[in-house]
C-alpha cells in the first residue's frame, strides 16, 4: 500500500540520503530498511563507511543544502515526492533502481494514470513522426499517458500530440534547464496542461550520463514501450534493454532496411519484440495486462536487527571480491555466513566505496 506524505523534515532528510557520496537508489532503499527513517541512515553512514575501510570522512550531502534545493524547487513551481508517497508513479516505485525522489512541475495526478512510453530517433523521417503523433493521440484519447524524454524528433511529436490527452516529460537535466532549447515553448506548455518529471535537482545541466538514467524512469512509468525508428547504437534501444528488464511489453514500428534509423527497431522486432502496426496493437495488450500491483511503502518496513560485525568479517567478505561481477548468493555459500550478515558488510563497503553494484544485483571491486 501506499504511504502517507513525508513531513518537511523528512522530505529534507530523504533528498540529503539520496545525494550523499556512494547512495543510489538500492543503497538508499537498504538504509532505509536498515535504519528505519532516512534522517536515522545520515547519522549512521560515517561509522558504516568506517567500517567498510573509507579512512576519511564521507560526503554527506548538508542540510542546508537539502533545504536549499527544496526551496529551489518550491519558487519554481516544482517539488519532489518521495518513493513512499501515493502521488509517486506505481509502476516505477516498484523498480529496483527507481529514483528515492522525483522533482515534478504540473498536474501530478497523471503520474497514476495508466501510461504507455514513446522513442524514437532524434533526426527522425517526417512519416515516422508523423505516425508517433498518431499513436500518442490515439492511445491518448483511449485514457493513458504518453511518457516520452523531451528529445528532439519522436519524443517532441510524441509530447505535442498527447498535450490534451495527458502528457509526461522526462528530462535528463533539472526541472528548469530546457533541452533541447528549441523545445521552450514545449516545456511551458507541459508545466501548464501535463508533467515534467526528473531525478535532478534544479539548476542540473543535463550530462551523457543522466540520459541512461532518465531511459529506466522513462520505461519504469509505463506499462509499455513503442520504439520508433532507432538506430542501433542509440538511447531508444537502451531504453527498450530497460523495459524488457522491467517486465514491460515492448513494441517497435517496422522501417526501410537501407535506412539506418529503422536498423534499430528492425533488430528488435528480430530478438521477439512486437512488431506494431498501429496503436490498436498496443491497446490490445494493455487490456490484457493484469491491473497494477500494489507494493508495501518504504516508510512502512520494521528496521532489521543489526548483526554484531567484527573486522574480520568485512575482510572475510572482502577476500572473496574481485573486479569481477559476483552475486550476493555465491556470497552467502563461500562465505558460510548468513544473509543479513553479507548484506549489512555490503552495505558497509558499498558506502565506503570500496565496491559496486550491478543491475542484476552482484558486486565487486573497484
Amino acid at each position: 500500500m501506499n504511504g502517507r506524505p513525508l513531513s518537511d523534515e523528512e522530505r529534507r532528510d530523504w533528498l540529503c540520503l539520496s545525494m550523499s557520496e556512494n547512495v543510489g537508489p538500492v543503497t538508499f532503499s537498504a538504509l532505509l530498511s536498515r535504519f528505519g527513517s532516512a534522517g536515522a541512515a545520515l547519522k549512521a553512514i560515517p561509522d558504516l563507511t568506517r567500517k567498510g575501510g573509507l579512512r576519511r570522512p564521507p560526503r554527506i550531502y548538508a542540510r542546508e543544502d537539502g533545504e536549499r534545493a527544496i526551496e529551489a524547487a518550491a519558487r519554481l513551481g516544482a517539488r519532489f515526492i518521495a518513493r513512499s508517497e501515493p502521488s509517486y508513479p506505481p509502476l516505477l516505485r516498484v523498480v529496483d533502481s527507481a529514483p528515492p525522489l522525483l522533482c515534478v512541475k504540473g498536474d501530478t495526478g497523471l503520474l497514476n494514470r495508466s501510461a504507455v512510453a514513446i522513442a524514437g530517433a532524434r533526426n527522425a523521417s517526417a512519416v515516422a513522426r508523423k505516425f508517433a503523433r498518431q499513436l500518442a493521440a490515439e492511445i491518448g484519447t483511449a485514457g493513458h499517458a504518453i511518457v516520452s524524454g523531451f528529445a528532439r524528433g519522436i519524443d517532441t511529436a510524441a509530447h505535442e500530440a498527447s498535450l490534451e490527452t495527458g502528457t509526461v516529460a522526462v528530462m535528463a537535466g533539472g526541472i528548469d534547464v530546457i533541452y533541447p532549447p528549441e523545445n521552450e515553448a514545449l516545456h511551458r506548455a507541459i508545466a501548464e496542461r501535463g508533467v515534467i518529471v526528473t531525478e535532478q535537482l534544479p539548476g542540473t545541466e543535463p550530462r551523457a550520463e543522466f540520459f541512461p538514467r532518465r531511459n529506466r524512469i522513462i520505461s519504469g512509468m509505463a506499462r509499455a514501450l513503442i520504439v520508433v525508428e532507432a538506430a542501433v547504437r542509440s538511447g531508444s534501444l537502451i531504453t527498450a534493454r530497460l523495459a524488457a528488464e522491467q517486465g514491460r511489453e515492448v513494441f517497435a514500428v517496422p522501417g526501410f532496411p537501407l535506412d539506418p534509423r529503422c536498423e534499430g527497431t528492425n533488430r528488435l522486432i528480430r530478438d521477439g519484440a512486437t512488431l506494431l502496426s498501429s496503436a490498436r496493437d498496443v491497446l490490445a495488450a494493455l487490456e490484457e495486462q493484469t491491473s497494477v500491483r500494489s507494493i508495501q511503502s518504504e516508510d512502512s518496513v520494521v528496521p532489521a536487527a543489526l548483526p554484531a560485525i567484527e573486522c574480520h568479517v568485512h575482510q572475510a567478505v572482502l577476500d572473496l571480491l574481485s573486479p569481477a561481477p559476483v552475486d550476493t548468493d555465491q556470497l552467502i555459500r563461500e562465505s558460510g555466513l548468513d544473509a543479513p550478515t553479507v548484506s549489512a558488510v555490503l552495505l558497509d563497503l558499498v558506502l565506503a566505496g570500496r565496491i559496486t553494484r550491478h543491475a542484476n544485483g552482484s558486486v565487486s571491486l573497484i
